[in-house]
């Protein structure tokens, strides 16, 4: 029976000729966050089971924190059902016991009319508070599902940049987004649970009163059943994670087919049928895997049935060596028959539940692994307060390299940008711009050297002041799926909106024209995939960037190829308000390709391999004849009609 928790080998896979053909190899989830102690893979099965009590105390936390009033009814309730169930068997029980010994109209047959009463009263109740539980439970699951969510949520966006690009931590995410909706099942199966519980102690209880052998007989009866639903539980958990890449490719597979910025590059070169029949491979090694656990729990089931069938025949021969022996009255027998029988149905009921519980809670427990690796990995708070006023922002020695590469993208690095000033960073693709300023914003920390605002060194400033102080515009920047005024008031997403500066940034950025073209203004949706939703060219949404910088209005402004949608003439128009209407103090880092653009920059760096080959105004870099000369010739030369 080893074979339901083993791994999945390459050969068990099947077809993975899409995974080669489209990520290079198979995707295998190698389990790197769960190499730290503690992790729930590598425990035994008996040490998993040792934990579910703490994993579903997590969840009675989150519970409570998200509707103790609620929380309480629901516990009230499935108690109450617990105990009138329980109530209910030995009042049957009682009635039983009288009218087996009973003739008609006997004395003894009156006194099973109470018990017979109570029980009615009993289901009564019993239905009362299944439905009193049912309407907290509907109000406490979605509860639980948002605290859970808005739990790792906050804390993943408080985690450094670094740790949203690594890949382990990215498939723990992965792995945790399932733990919230777990957390709401959770709280559904320790109700169920509880109240068959209730009612298998109370069969636990009759029976011990009458041979506390028979005790130990329910007891293993129970044991084939727990030990199936735990080891079922386990091995889809396990096989959940093994596969967890290969479900995200398929996803993404499907996501593409229908996604309106590939459709048209799907239909020109008829890319769709090829797409499709990848899917159709990656599914069908899926099935192949769920086909695999179904025969592995299958056999469990059918191990752990025969057990119980084993057991079964003991205790049944037990009991007619009882009467054999007169040990036991017949009667008595008859009660024991029915408790068993009830005892093994809530057993089952148990173990079902316990099954989903098991399964459930083990999400849960990625959950909150995710939460402490967010804390571990999250932005230090606090730090040096940077001056009201910076002067200079200067780089020495500055190294950094991504994790996972294998070449560094900055390599001793020395420059200064002075306040007020434009400074261009220049260079071919790779050449180590991009990287640069996000070291300048902060987003990184370098491996060695120190990038300083004024005196402070960046490693030890306060990151939350010095990225207030920050605006900018990337080529890939967010096109957020909101209205026109949510894409440009969310630079300042803490404040009130400001319609003055809106309006004077919209001016600046020159998308006043585009506004006015949207069917709701400013309140137009721009996101297509919703009804209602409206469409803009590559080029208006640069305007809207460029905007949603401006309405920020930071001391530093980080302009990132800003301009690579737009056309000549809107270029030269986005540049000429950049450059022109910037404040006095405002200091602009511009990277950029069209080496045009920074002739009436400040200085210029010019980067090559990581490193400052060059540096100066424009005007002297164009004398010195190095590589900006090289690439502004080039440029020039492209427009020339004798070239």
């Amino acid at each position: 029976m080893r074979q339901g928790l083993r791994d999945t080998s390459e050969e068990e896979i099947g077809d993975s000729s899409a995974e080669r053909a489209l990520f290079g190899g198979k995707l295998r989830y190698d389990l790197g966050f769960n190499r730290h102690e503690g992790a729930v893979l590598s425990l035994s099965l008996w040490q998993a089971a040792k934990m579910l009590p703490d994993l579903v105390a997590e969840v009675l936390r989150l519970a409570y924190e998200a509707d103790a009033r609620a929380l309480r009814r629901v516990a009230a309730s499935e108690l109450f059902q617990g105990i009138s169930t329980a109530t209910i068997l030995l009042g049957t029980n009682e009635s039983i016991s009288a009218l087996l010994v009973a003739d008609i109209d006997s004395p003894a047959l009156r006194s099973a009319l109470p018990f017979v009463i109570v029980v009615a009263l009993a289901v009564g109740f019993r239905t009362l508070a299944s439905a009193i539980s049912r309407a907290y439970l509907g109000r406490l699951e979605p509860k639980i599902e948002r605290v859970a969510t808005v739990r790792y949520l906050e804390r993943v966006i408080r985690v450094e940049l670094s740790s949203i690009e690594d890949p382990d931590f990215h498939r723990l995410l992965d792995s945790a987004q399932h733990g919230a909706s777990s957390a709401r099942r959770v709280l559904m199966y320790c109700g169920a649970i509880a109240n068959a519980l209730i009612t298998f102690l109370a069969v636990a209880a009759v029976l011990a009163t009458l041979n506390p052998i028979l005790l130990l007989l329910l007891a293993l009866l129970a044991v084939p059943r727990s030990w199936s639903a735990l080891w079922n539980a386990r091995a889809r958990y396990l096989s959940a994670h093994a596969w967890i890449e290969h479900a995200r490719a398929a996803k993404l597979l499907s996501a593409l087919l229908i996604d309106q910025h590939s459709a048209s590059e799907i239909r020109v070169h008829d890319a769709g049928q090829f797409l499709l029949d990848q899917y159709g491979k990656l599914a069908r090694s899926s099935e192949e895997e769920q086909a695999r656990l179904a025969n592995d729990a299958a056999r469990t089931q059918v191990f752990a049935a025969v057990m119980v069938g084993v057991t079964s025949i003991l205790t049944y021969g037990v009991l007619g060596g009882f009467v054999l022996y007169d040990v036991m009255k017949l009667a008595t027998v008859g009660t024991v028959i029915i408790a068993v029988r009830m005892g093994t149905t809530n057993l089952s009921i148990l173990m079902t539940q316990a099954n989903s519980l098991y399964e459930s809670a083990l999400y849960v427990g990625d959950l909150r692994r995710l939460c402490e690796e967010a804390e571990y990995r999250a932005v230090q708070e606090g730090g040096e307060k940077l001056d009201e006023v910076i002067d200079r922002i200067i780089f020495e020695k500055v190294n950094f390299k991504y994790p996972g590469a294998d070449r560094s993208a900055l390599l001793d690095v020395d420059l200064t940008i002075p306040k007020g000033s434009v400074v261009a960073l220049v260079g071919e693709n790779g050449s180590g711009k991009s990287t640069l300023v996000k070291l300048l914003a902060g987003l990184y920390k370098a491996d060695s050297g120190s990038v300083r605002w004024g005196g402070i060194d960046v490693s030890n400033a306060d990151r939350r002041d010095l990225q207030s102080r920050i605006a900018m515009v990337a080529q890939d920047f967010k096109r957020w799926p909101f209205t026109a005024r949510a894409n440009v008031v969310i630079s300042r997403a803490g404040a009130a909106v400001d319609h003055v500066r809106l309006q004077e940034a919209a001016a600046h950025s020159g998308a006043e024209a585009t506004i006015k073209e949207l069917p709701q203004g400013w309140d137009t949706l721009l996101a297509r995939e919703y009804y209602g939703g409206h469409g803009i060219s590559g080029g208006q949404w640069q305007r809207l960037g460029i905007a949603r910088a401006r309405y920020r209005d930071a001391p530093i402004l980080i302009v990132d190829e800003p301009t690579s949608a737009l056309d000549a003439r809107a270029e030269a128009e986005v540049f000429e308000r950049i450059l022109k209407q910037k404040r006095e103090d405002q200091t602009v880092v511009l990277v950029t390709h069209r080496l045009a653009s920074v002739r009436t920059a400040d200085l210029v760096y010019v980067l090559k391999d990581g490193r400052v080959i060059e540096s100066g105004s424009p005007d002297q870099l164009l004398a010195s004849e190095g590589l900006f000369a090289e690439l502004f010739s080039i440029q020039a030369n492209a427009y020339s009609l004798e070239s």
